[in-house]
């Protein structure tokens, strides 16, 4: 089941409403996903890397980033969100940031990293979680989020999507893939590390790999609809782009609509009745095994 939206701004006037926007359309989607919601912001570009740790609480992750600033010996710019927080830092500390939290906070949990990404999710109806972490507040040029109905596995906050196994990447996906054990196994040869057993993060490293191996991400989502076997939509963000594709069977339903604002998906359509100028939007079903991308240059 599940259920997923996404909205990438070619109007730079609506940065400001982006959050409120897909804050009303991941709503929308709670009866395809009622038991966890997650997403991704672009927002403004950070000064090096911005890190969205996850404790499991905010209380406790405030407690070992303080112990962190300690054994680090200086400050880091933080913004607090309920269980999240995003810490910013030089890109050249990610590395030291990474290995002292797996040795002294092993608890908290690296959700993603990049320039202008920070992901958050958690258990709950999507209205909650959006509302837990203020997504109506947030801006930025693109946005997509998922609500999920663990069909195959438990429910949990690190089954929940978006999945981000690179800077600035992630994916969220409605479907399932029948050859995700394999697909993960090579990953792990070239180097990947994974932390659950779900197949969209699978996804989400299929790609990244891809365009580590210098790919754009119109020619990797390309290749994995002969690579990845199953069923699935995927819709992707990048730091510069949103991408879609579904499977060649495309059982899974999608619809999305164009304006010279802005381009959004949405898994049903009443996602998208609440944006601006729908009305007059060019409404359409993307078509099976086909890439449709938008990226800023």
């Amino acid at each position: 089941m599940c259920g997923i939206v996404g909205l990438y701004l070619k109007n730079p006037a609506l940065e400001p409403r982006l959050g409120a926007l897909l804050s009303g359309m991941l709503a929308t989607m709670t009866d395809r996903g009622p038991d966890s919601a997650g997403f991704a912001v672009y927002g403004s570009d950070g000064a090096g890397v911005k890190l969205t740790l996850r404790g499991r609480d905010g209380a406790h992750l405030a407690q070992a980033l303080a112990r962190m600033e300690a054994a680090f010996d200086r400050p880091f710019e933080t913004t607090a969100r309920d269980t999240h927080a995003v810490l910013s830092a030089p890109a050249d500390q990610e590395p030291r940031i990474r290995d002292w939290l797996k040795e002294n906070a092993p608890e908290i949990d690296v959700v993603s990293a990049g320039r202008r990404m920070e992901i958050y999710k958690e258990v709950g109806l999507p209205a909650e979680v959006a509302t837990r972490f203020d997504l109506a507040s947030m801006t930025g040029s693109h946005a997509i989020g998922h609500t999920r109905m663990a069909t195959e596995s438990a429910v949990t906050t690190n089954g929940a999507h978006p999945f981000s196994t690179g800077r600035d990447e992630c994916l969220v996906h409605n479907g399932s893939l029948s050859n995700h054990n394999g697909m993960r196994r090579r990953l792990v040869r070239e180097g990947l590390t994974f932390a659950t057993q779900n197949d969209t993060e699978v996804a989400a490293g299929y790609l990244s790999w891809r365009m580590r191996e210098g790919a754009s991400l119109k020619e990797a989502l390309e290749a994995s609809l002969t690579d990845l076997d199953g069923f699935f939509t995927f819709v992707v963000g990048t730091e510069n782009g949103f991408a879609v594709v579904r499977d060649p069977i495309a059982c899974k339903p999608a619809v999305m609509a164009e304006t010279d604002d802005y381009v959004a998906f949405g898994s049903e359509y009443r996602a998208l009745v609440g944006l601006p100028g729908i009305e007059t939007a060019r409404v359409f079903e993307p078509e099976p095994a086909r890439v449709y991308a938008w990226e800023r240059h």
